[in-house]
């Protein structure tokens, strides 16, 4: 996930889906359906996006009734506690079909036949997914406002833009306008008792995928000779001071399993996201970059008609990064790209697609949003639980048929929902992103290799080993190189590795009893504080300011209502840090925010992790084929018990102190877990040897 840089000249972009906020206290309950009276034997059913809380929104008329739509009923799963149970302990070979999925835990053909019957009488027609969980409708928007008892309206919103040093915003979500209803919708209460949410019915996209880069004032303005630490000079024309995946397999000891001929032939890992691939992106980059012999095919599956054209602000840069670090990773694998519309229902039907089809072992994604956007639209009235159990339910199916998934944790540190606003207003709560948050899938952290630079006098960096990401350690250099005080230069870079506990998400028992899940160690630079003034955001009472201590000592703490109680996050890190990251070749940049070239180096940001993660598990699993045993499946549960082990194939980064944070948790020593990096960095070959010994 890469989400927004707020530092200068930096080409900052964010990557989340919604811009809202609300206080960590309030209590969201999991997997719960509010649903409201609507009159005699009709019920409401949970929305994902509340339009008239989004900043700026202002109406301008009723949505035409020729609007086409297409709209997501999400059912709820049978028998979720027995499978929610079981995910968590881990689900062993022979692992289910969809069919079987679809028997034991998908919705009764019964109810799902009476909302198809019910739609079809106002000419709305629909696809049942194989898993009997999704059913997508497509009418138009006067159809299913009698369908559902609701009045589409048209809103307009204003670009959302997040502050840079030095002067100068970057957008992090575009203005646009788009419709939405003005109340939940409601449908016969043997239907709507059933669904977990309908979603769809707005069609606002507000995530635009933009990866955290190297910030320009620390070369532009020092006048320094490279602006980061790596000399990885490739091919003629590529610019140097850039890793590329094989740094990665390297630095992760993926190598010794390529040595034993494992590549991920035989197998097929799937990306989702919300922008369109650039057109030959990836294989310029395989070829002309990364130096990478291909084997395996390439293919495209366009959810809901797809994402639309490719182009910078859209977010195409992710999707060509997750595919050219996937595909490079595992080069004998084969890649089908979910790309959906940037929508509620378009992000939710790629999980489900990649389910239902289940061609995918391994599947990663990079999109996602503070878990208090979530908890503000539930604070406002719109039961958004639904939504966050939506991607659960896909992830429930993942792990029961042994996909494997992977997604990036956050780029926001420990306070994911800072910068996703504009004006002088901005939660400054500790927030955890979402769906990585959710206990079903594998959520990917990001640390920062060690490197050194002096940029001007009195303007140096010098990390001496691998640690969690966080720019702190930036925050002293920058200062003195913009002239701006030690607290302007830390508010303005909040930017790292995401990670804490959940306010929404239950712990999982894969975590219960992992010293460092239920405790933690922190340095707290910066204290959220209540403006005199008790400004609200959509009215509700947040934490906006920060007091500032450039100098924290190591406290420790327990979740709590104000960090979060629940699943601790990631699951397990590596390199993220646009410092010690990343070449990106994104055609659809050049010429954008001052990219002068398609080829570039300097990208960082957790994006990069779960597509490397997707492919090292492809490898891991064309190792096991090799010796006649399953696909891992679902890692968490295994993982946690290895990294417990005498002989763990993870390094903790459990080091106290200001040198080793996601700017408020930093590690524990002897913890088996920290908030900002999890498990640690993964030594891959030992890791695959583990799941081989445990017989995968």
């Amino acid at each position: 996930m890469i989400k927004a840089l707020k530092g200068a000249g930096a080409v900052a972009l964010a990557c989340g889906l919604g811009s809202l906020a609300a206080v960590p206290a309030l209590a969201a309950s999991p997997h719960s359906r509010a649903h409201s009276s609507s009159g005699a034997g009709r019920s409401t059913v949970p929305l994902g996006i509340d339009a008239a809380a989004i900043q700026g929104a202002k109406v301008y008329g009723n949505t035409p009734a020729s609007t086409p739509e297409t709209v997501s009923f999400v059912f709820k799963e049978n028998n979720l506690g027995a499978l929610e149970k079981q995910a968590q302990q881990g689900f062993s070979a022979p692992y289910l079909s969809v069919k079987q999925f679809a028997t034991n835990y998908g919705a009764s053909p019964q109810v799902i036949g009476q909302l198809q019957s019910y739609l079809a009488s106002y000419g709305i027609s629909t696809t049942v997914y194989a898993n009997n969980v999704d059913v997508v409708a497509t009418g138009r928007a006067g159809q299913f406002d009698k369908a559902l008892q609701v009045t589409q309206l048209q809103y307009h919103t204003p670009a959302l833009k997040s502050s840079a040093v030095g002067g100068g915003g970057a957008t992090t979500v575009k203005a646009q306008r788009f419709h939405a209803p003005s109340a939940l919708p409601s449908l016969p209460s043997t239907i709507a008792n059933a669904l977990v949410a309908i979603l769809g019915l707005s069609n606002y996209a507000p995530s635009v995928s933009n990866a955290v880069h190297t910030s320009s004032v620390l070369t532009a303005k020092a006048g320094a000779s490279s602006s980061t630490p790596n000399s990885c000079q490739v091919l003629s024309g590529v610019p140097a001071d850039c890793n590329l995946p094989q740094n990665f397999e390297q630095n992760y000891g993926l190598n010794k399993l390529y040595s034993t001929g494992a590549t991920g032939q035989g197998q097929t890992l799937g990306i989702i996201t919300l922008a369109s691939v650039d057109p030959g992106a990836p294989q310029y980059f395989w070829s002309q970059i990364a130096n990478v012999k291909r084997t395996g095919s390439l293919t495209y599956d366009n959810v809901d008609g797809g994402a639309g054209a490719p182009s910078y602000n859209a977010g195409s840069g992710e999707t060509d990064l997750d595919v050219e670090q996937s595909g490079s990773v595992a080069p004998g694998a084969n890649i089908v790209v979910y790309q959906a519309p940037n929508t509620d229902s378009g992000f939710v039907d790629a999980f489900f697609t990649a389910a239902s089809q289940d061609v995918a072992g391994s599947v990663s994604c990079s999109w996602g949003e503070a878990e208090t956007v979530i908890q503000s639209i539930q604070a406002l009235g719109q039961e958004s639980s639904g939504y966050v159990q939506a991607f659960d339910e896909a992830m429930l199916e993942f792990d029961a048929q042994g996909q494997a998934s992977f997604i990036a944790s956050g780029d926001g540190a420990a306070y994911d929902a800072y910068g996703e606003f504009s004006g002088t207003t901005q939660p400054t709560n500790l927030s955890i992103d979402n769906p990585s948050d959710s206990p079903y899938t594998t959520a990917a952290g990001g640390t920062t290799l060690p490197w050194s630079e002096t940029f001007a006098p009195g303007a140096s960096v010098n990390v001496t080993s691998q640690r969690i990401w966080a720019w702190d350690y930036l925050w002293q250099p920058v200062s003195v190189l913009n002239g701006i005080s030690l607290q302007t230069s830390a508010e303005e870079q909040v930017v790292g590795s995401g990670g804490g506990f959940s306010a929404i998400e239950a712990q999982p028992s894969y975590q219960m009893g992992v010293s460092g899940t239920t405790s933690f160690s922190d340095v707290q630079y910066l204290t959220p504080t209540y403006p005199s003034d008790t400004s609200t955001i959509f009215g509700i009472d947040l934490p906006s300011a920060w007091s500032f201590n450039g100098s924290p000592t190591v406290q420790s703490g327990v979740p709590s209502a104000a960090t979060g109680t629940g699943r601790a996050t990631p699951d397990l890190a590596a390199d993220a840090d646009p410092y010690t990251g990343y070449i990106l070749y994104a055609p659809s940049s050049a010429g954008q925010d001052g990219i002068a070239s398609p080829t570039q180096p300097g990208w960082g940001g957790t994006s990069f992790v779960a597509p490397q993660m997707n492919g090292a598990a492809a490898v891991i699993d064309s190792y096991l084929a090799s010796k006649g045993m399953p696909q891992t499946g679902f890692w968490n549960p295994m993982i946690y018990q290895f990294a417990q082990q005498g002989n763990s194939p993870f390094t903790p980064l459990d080091q106290s102190g200001t040198s080793n944070d996601n700017l408020y948790y930093t590690g524990t020593k002897g913890a088996t877990f920290v908030p900002g990096a999890g498990l640690g960095y993964p030594n891959l070959t030992a890791l695959a040897m583990d799941f081989a010994k445990s017989g995968a």
